[in-house]
């Protein structure tokens, strides 16, 4: 992403995980992980979308770990149809950063798998403080639901005109969890034309749970 974007290799179950680690300017607010989309249709870490999500993240005071899924670029494993790559992805936190605040972000397959991974998070007691799910693939996958602890830290993006995932599907996915949907108008499932807006709206958030994140915690000291 940039000319300081450290090229990192971690252990996970199937052998090598391939990572881009970006730093902020100053002491970081914690450690954000990205998850790219589907494997098998081309998707990988240099999505565009992972990038402005990465980028997002970065200027919002965040280290930021961005993965090849196994099996894809210099990551070792075969496709595991999203059960291998949550572990991939909790092999990678558990290493990266082994303690320390969370936020976590995937496009597409990359939000079901960051899904899957919410409730393993929660039972090893890490805060989550940003969740982050852009075109979440909820008509081809079965999306976990969100954590009733963390649903009010999450900013789910859709396109309103996205062909690979239908707005129906997510919102028939959010429905019963009361989790309100942000509908971009003209928007497709890569948001090809509306990146910079994307980036905006993910600072925008990220931002604001880390601001409440510290609010709580004056709020815990002062009581």
């Amino acid at each position: 992403m940039n000319q300081q974007t450290q090229r990192l290799c971690f252990q996970g179950q199937a052998g090598r995980i391939q990572v881009l680690r970006d730093d902020p300017v100053g002491s970081p607010k914690g450690s954000a992980f990205v998850a790219h989309p589907h494997p098998l249709f081309g998707g990988t870490m240099d999505n565009k979308v992972v990038q402005t999500l990465a980028r997002a993240h970065v200027q919002a005071g965040w280290t930021v770990f961005r993965f090849n899924f196994r099996g894809v670029g210099e990551s070792e494993g075969a496709h595991d149809a999203g059960l291998g790559e949550c572990e991939d992805l909790l092999a990678l936190i558990a290493q990266a950063a082994p303690q320390g605040d969370l936020a976590l972000a995937g496009f597409s397959f990359g939000s079901f798998v960051v899904s899957q991974a919410l409730g393993r998070l929660q039972a090893l007691a890490r805060e989550v403080r940003s969740l982050v799910f852009v075109g979440t693939a909820a008509s081809r996958f079965e999306v976990a639901d969100i954590p009733a602890d963390w649903a009010s830290r999450l900013l789910l993006l859709h396109g309103l005109d996205d062909d690979t995932v239908p707005l129906q599907s997510v919102l028939d996915w959010a429905k019963p969890q009361n989790l309100p949907v942000t509908v971009v108008p003209a928007g497709g499932h890569f948001f090809h034309g509306q990146l910079p807006q994307l980036r905006r709206w993910v600072h925008r958030h990220v931002q604001a749970m880390a601001l409440e994140a510290g609010d709580a915690t004056l709020s815990n000291v002062s009581g």
